[in-house]
C-alpha cells in the first residue's frame, strides 16, 4: 500500500520537501500544523538538525552576554538532571540543598551581613530576578505609606535610561512609574546628583546598574548612596537601592574587591545576578538576593516544607529545570574563587586589548575600554561619512559575526555604536580572528562612496540596548 502523506498546506502555508536518507522516499513535512502521522526518530531529527544549522554560531556571537560554552562534566550533570523540576523541593530535596548553598555563597560573595542566614532564590534569570526585587521595593513602600496614613497609589523608580529592558517590563506590569535619567554629554549611565533629583515620597527605590548594557560601565553605586543618605538628612525620604548586577555583580567580586557597591553599603537592599552570563552557566538561572528578612516582605514569601525544615520561595515562574542551578553550584565547586578571577580577568584583558586596538584602527573610536564589564562599544569618527556602524555590523555578519549596531537614547540619540561583548570562550585567539576580519570589512567599506544602512537596517538584536522614551517632567 502507498504511503500515506498529509495534504499540502493551503494558501499561505509552506510545505517542507525533505530526503534526509537517500535510500528513503522524499517526505512532505508542514511547517504550521501538526502532521497527520508519526515518522521515524531519525528523520525526525535530521529535519530539526538540518534546519537549525541556518542559525549563527553562538560562540561568534558578540552580541549576547549569555554563557555559549561549558565544560563537558557541567552539560553531562546538566543532562542527568534534566528532568527535575526546580520547583518540586520536597521530591528533589538534594538539588534543594545545592540551590540555598548557592544563595549562601553569593550572600557572602556580596559581603551580606550574615551569609548563612541570607534571604534569596534562584530564577530563571537576571530579568526575573529584578523583577522580584522591584516587587519587593514596591511592597516596603507600601506598607510603609499605609502605616503612616499616607495614600499609596502613585509609586515610582528611579533609573538610568540605559536601564535592561526588563525594567520598563517591570514597571508595565505593576503598574510603577519609570522615571529614566537620560544621558548626557560623557555621561551614559545613571547618576548620583540625578537621580536624586527625581526621588520624591512615592519612590519605592532607585536602580543602580553594575555594568551597563549600552558600554559595560558601571553605575556609581556608592556614589548614589552618599546621594541618597544625605537626602534622607534634609527631608526625611528613606529611599532603598537595588543593585541590578546582571553581568557586574560576578565581575565585580573577583576583580574590583574594593569597590563599594554591594551589602557593605547599608542602603543597597537587593541584589540580583545573571546566573548564565558571568556566572558562566548555559542559560538560564537568575539570583535574585536580599539583605535581610526585612528587605523582603513575609507576605511575598511562599514556605515550603522539605527534610523537615522550611523553604522559602518566591519566584514569578513555578516549573523549571534543576539543572542550571545544579550547573551554578558544580561551576562554584568547581573554579572556587580563584578560578571565577582568572576567568574574568581573561575576558577583561581581552576586552580592554580588543578596545584599544580598535581604537588605532581609522575611522573607529571607542567609547568605552572594558575596563569594568568585559564589554565596550565603538563608533565611526564623526568626520568620516563613507559607511555606518549599522554597515560594519552586516559586513561582518558575513563572516559569521554577530556583532549589534544601533543608536543611544535621548539625549545621545546622535550617537550611533557597535558593542562587542567578551565572554568566557572568546579568548586571544578568536579576537585575533575577529580583528583579521574587522581590517579586511573596514578594507573593503571603506572604497564604498556613500553608506548603504542606517538604522532602518539593523538587524534588531542589541540585547538589552532598546531605546526607552524619557516623559518629561517637573523636578
Amino acid at each position: 500500500m502507498a504511503p500515506k502523506h498529509p495534504p499540502r498546506a493551503g494558501r499561505g502555508g509552506r510545505d517542507l520537501e525533505v530526503n534526509p536518507i537517500f535510500t528513503r522516499e522524499p517526505l512532505t513535512v508542514p511547517r504550521y500544523r501538526l502532521p497527520a502521522g508519526e515518522m521515524e526518530p531519525s528523520t525526525a531529527y535530521q529535519v530539526v538538525h538540518d534546519e537549525l544549522m541556518l542559525d549563527g554560531n553562538a560562540r561568534l556571537n558578540l552580541a549576547t552576554f549569555v554563557s555559549t560554552w561549558a565544560e563537558p562534566e557541567a552539560r553531562m550533570l546538566m543532562a542527568e538532571c534534566e528532568a527535575k523540576n526546580m520547583i518540586d523541593k520536597d521530591e528533589y530535596p538534594r538539588t534543594a540543598e545545592l540551590e540555598l548553598r548557592c544563595v549562601r555563597m553569593l550572600a557572602r560573595l556580596w559581603n551580606a551581613g550574615d551569609p548563612h542566614h541570607a534571604v534569596g532564590c534562584s530564577t530563571t534569570g537576571s530579568s526575573e530576578a529584578a523583577m522580584l526585587g522591584g516587587l519587593a521595593l514596591k511592597r516596603r513602600w507600601r506598607e510603609r505609606r499605609r502605616a503612616a496614613g499616607e495614600p499609596a497609589d502613585r509609586p515610582n523608580l528611579v533609573m538610568g535610561v540605559n536601564v535592561q529592558i526588563c525594567w520598563e517590563k517591570f514597571a508595565n506590569y505593576f503598574e510603577v512609574e519609570p522615571r529614566y535619567v537620560p544621558m548626557e554629554g560623557d555621561r551614559y549611565h545613571l547618576g548620583a546628583r540625578e537621580a536624586v533629583e527625581l526621588c520624591d515620597e512615592n519612590t519605592i527605590g532607585v536602580v543602580a546598574v553594575l555594568g551597563s548594557t549600552f558600554d559595560g560601565s558601571y553605575e556609581p553605586v556608592a556614589d548614589i548612596a552618599a546621594a541618597l543618605d544625605d537626602l534622607q538628612a534634609r527631608t526625611g525620604l528613606d529611599v532603598p537601592i537595588h543593585v541590578d548586577g546582571a553581568s557586574g555583580a560576578m565581575i565585580a567580586p573577583f576583580l574590583d574587591p574594593d569597590l563599594l557597591w554591594d551589602f557593605r553599603l547599608p542602603r543597597v537592599a537587593s541584589i540580583n545576578t545573571s546566573g548564565h552570563k558571568y556566572g558562566l552557566v548555559m542559560p538560564g538561572v537568575g539570583w535574585a538576593l536580599w539583605r535581610d528578612e526585612e528587605a523582603l516582605p513575609d507576605d511575598l514569601v511562599f514556605h515550603v516544607n522539605y527534610l523537615g525544615g522550611d523553604m522559602p520561595t518566591f519566584a514569578l515562574n513555578f516549573s523549571r529545570p534543576g539543572a542550571q542551578v545544579v550547573a551554578q553550584y558544580y561551576n562554584f565547586l568547581r573554579l572556587g574563587f580563584d578560578g571565577y578571577r582568572r576567568v574574568q580577568q581573561t575576558c577583561r584583558d581581552v576586552a580592554t586589548r580588543l578596545a584599544a586596538e580598535i581604537d588605532g584602527l581609522y575611522p573607529y573610536y571607542r567609547l568605552t575600554g572594558g575596563g569594568d564589564l568585559p564589554v565596550f562599544a565603538f563608533r565611526v569618527r564623526e568626520d568620516f561619512d563613507g559607511f555606518t556602524v549599522y554597515d560594519v555590523s552586516a559586513a561582518l555578519r558575513e563572516s559569521g559575526w554577530l556583532v549589534p549596531a544601533y543608536s543611544f537614547p535621548e539625549n545621545r540619540t546622535d550617537l550611533d555604536v557597535l558593542r562587542v561583548v567578551v565572554r568566557n570562550g572568546f579568548g586571544h585567539d578568536l579576537a585575533e580572528l575577529f580583528m583579521d576580519d574587522l581590517r579586511r570589512t573596514t578594507l573593503r567599506l571603506r572604497s564604498q562612496k556613500q553608506p548603504h544602512r542606517d538604522p532602518r537596517q539593523a538587524s534588531g538584536f542589541a540585547h538589552g540596548a532598546e531605546p526607552k522614551k524619557v516623559q518629561a517632567r517637573k523636578v
